[in-house]
């Protein structure tokens, strides 16, 4: 263990050593690994036992020695050139064994070889489960402290760091029954231990990555007024699955004194708080065609990339499998799981949980500062199996699992590290309102207008559709640049973010007034107030300033003074609140929508297909969590909104 000797308050890692007995399994199950891969392959013979001995040793001295050397080559686009050098040097590996160890190994050809290393991930992959070898990370943790060491970046200190892990979208009460129920063990360990604390912070009006990131990286989320949003001047159509548009808010918000400024490293976000060292992060999507070092330490080990991939055809398998389940039981809310879905969620939990995993543990190792790292795999599932489904908690007990990696990892860090773990949201779970009305909020409105076609935004999620564009960019390709609805000629521009709609009027260039709006047209405040799904409707006056619409009745945001029923009653106690910051936005549409939410039945609905949603108010969406070491500073009051969080985690940060 780690322990503190000679002057005041001298940190001193814990040393790394390989245990004995772990080695002889590892090389055991790679030796039995070889000979299950020769049995399969026709082109691929093992010499018996004492061969595959032999051979299984060989390829674990080429791959400790090789990939490492590998790693530190300067590649552009480092993922993708990554992955296929990897592939290849695996194939080599195998193929130089069988020259070099007479009589161990025979390979027919490099198709064989790579085959074969599939093969052998594969099976290690279902040894390393069954003999608890999985969790051993002391060879990735000498690996990556040497590379730290060669780039001249371990930096020795006492000063504490900070881990910031994010899980994406979930929110407190399904942490709460995860870990009382084994899907969050290590979470709830902390706790048990008496270590950390967990309190909840409530969400923006906006509940989604893209305001709440710029909140907690940036300290402001002004700029963000939903997951997509209509300027009026340049009069577009802005949405955080854009890179470029999000690297256009990040230039509007930033101060250079963001969450990781001064030495900090952003990990699979939306924003980079102004870190200076960036990986898979979509506003600086620009630094994944460069030679970016934030991947060598999932390159050093040469079986990372067969491994993922034998985990990728593994989660594909187990996605088809989920939604045929589903379907068969008649599962209800059910979401759209087919098409390209099945990759890009094997994309999400596999490919860039691992990686940003490898990149967090290299981090520790150069001795950051701060390090802010999101885990996307339990939004993303969600959204399609449902927020407490079986497959949606095996994905976040995955998650689990590599906090855990991270947290013992801190002993051998060459500075100690705070670990603090957060939500930027949660989610709600209901039927679309398409699924329950057999239209969508843009036909509504259209109806209402009788105006002709309005201009609609996409569907979709920051996790499914910001990766894609990544890995486009990532890999060279050209990104198509993501579509925009043309709001030229059209009556109005109609935008979702989950229960959130957002209706921008044509023939104004500021914000029309309910007034206006109901001497250009009549029928669109009482189709949308009066439609039994949709919970309010937000829009200013110009005698009673901003009003919320209900069914039934009206409130002023300003005193709370109305008619009839609240229209916000079930949707908490700081919802006027939240909609009279949303009114003074600088990007608010002309009429804001919120879906309905029933308390009792615990369930809303979405303007997009998504069955558990996020992205305005009402359920759990709003709840999210903040579970942070005891000997930090607890938050003085109830935190609300992102940028009041952001302020608590500055606070908690080391200088650079």
């Amino acid at each position: 263990m780690p322990h503190r000797t000679g002057g005041p308050a001298e940190w001193v890692p814990a040393p790394l050593r390989l245990h004995p007995l772990r080695v002889l399994v590892g090389w055991a199950a790679a030796t039995v690994a070889l000979l299950i891969a020769a049995a399969v392959l026709p082109g691929l013979q093992v010499g018996g036992l004492l061969g595959g001995v032999l051979a299984a040793a060989a390829i674990g001295v080429l791959n400790a020695v090789l990939p490492p050397l590998i790693a530190l080559v300067r590649l552009p686009f480092a993922l993708a050139a990554g992955f296929v050098l990897m592939l290849v040097l695996d194939a080599l590996m195998i193929r130089a064994v069988s020259e070099l160890v007479a009589g161990a190994l025979t390979v027919s050809g490099l198709p064989t070889a790579l085959a074969a290393a599939l093969i052998v991930s594969a099976t290690s992959v279902v040894f390393a489960v069954v003999f608890g070898t999985d969790d051993d990370d002391t060879y990735t943790l000498r690996v990556t402290r040497r590379l730290a060491e060669r780039a001249g970046d371990a930096r020795r200190t006492d000063v504490p760091g900070v881990l910031f892990l994010e899980v994406d979208g979930l929110s407190l009460p399904t942490l709460r029954r995860a870990m009382r129920d084994g899907s969050a063990p290590h979470l709830a360990s902390l706790l048990a231990g008496g270590t950390h604390r967990l309190v909840e912070w409530e969400t923006d009006l906006s509940s989604q990555t893209g305001a709440s990131q710029a909140g907690l990286l940036h300290g402001r989320n002004d700029e963000v007024a939903a997951f997509r949003w209509f300027e009026r001047g340049p009069g577009r159509v802005m949405s955080c699955s854009s890179p470029g548009d999000l690297a256009d808010v990040e230039r509007r918000l930033s101060t250079g004194r963001g969450l990781l400024a001064g030495g900090g490293a952003s990990r699979g976000n939306l924003f980079s708080g102004d870190a200076e060292d960036v990986l898979l992060t979509v506003s600086r999507i620009d630094a994944e065609r460069g030679a970016n070092r934030g991947y060598r330490p999932f390159f050093a080990n040469g079986f990372n990339v067969t491994r993922v991939l034998v985990l990728v055809a593994w989660e594909v398998l187990l996605e088809v499998v989920a939604a045929l389940r589903a379907r068969r039981r008649d599962v209800r809310p059910r979401g759209r799981r087919g098409g390209t879905y099945p990759l890009v969620r094997a994309a999400v939990t596999v490919v860039v949980r691992d990686i940003v995993t490898y990149a967090v543990l290299a981090d520790m190792m150069r001795g950051r500062p701060a390090v802010y790292a999101t885990f996307a795999g339990y939004d993303e599932v969600a959204h399609h199996s449902g927020v407490e489904r079986a497959d949606t908690l095996e994905v976040l007990r995955k998650i689990d699992k590599q906090f855990a990696r991270i947290d013992r990892a801190r002993e051998h860090a060459p500075r100690p590290y705070h670990l603090v773990v957060l939500s930027d949201h949660g989610q709600t779970q209901g039927a679309t309102f398409r699924q329950r009305n057999g239209h969508g909020l843009e036909e509504l409105v259209e109806r209402a207008l009788a105006d002709g076609p309005v201009a609609r935004g996409g569907s979709g999620d920051e996790n499914e559709v910001a990766p894609r564009r990544a890995f486009e960019e990532a890999t060279g390709r050209p990104a198509e640049a993501p579509p925009r609805p043309d709001a030229e000629g059209r009556p109005a521009v109609v935008l979702a973010s989950g229960n959130l709609g957002l209706v921008y009027l044509a023939g104004a260039t500021a914000r029309m007034s309910r007034e206006q709006i109901d001497a250009r047209h009549p029928a669109l405040l009482p189709a949308l107030r009066g439609h039994r799904h949709i919970g309010w409707v937000l829009v200013r006056s110009a005698h009673d300033g901003p009003v919320v619409l209900g069914p039934r009745g009206w409130r002023r945001l300003g005193d709370g003074a109305g008619d009839g029923d609240d229209p916000l009653a079930p949707f908490g106690p700081n919802a006027r609140a939240h909609l009279r910051r949303a009114d003074g936005l600088p990007h608010a549409p002309d009429v804001l929508v919120g879906g309905f939410y029933d308390p009792d039945l615990d369930e809303g609905c979405a303007f997009e297909e998504l069955i558990a949603f996020h992205g305005g108010i009402g359920g759990n969406q709003s709840r999210a969590f903040l579970l942070h070491p005891a000997a930090l500073a607890p938050p003085g009051e109830p935190l609300v909104g992102a940028e009041a969080v952001h302020a608590v985690l500055a606070g908690w940060r080391p200088p650079a």
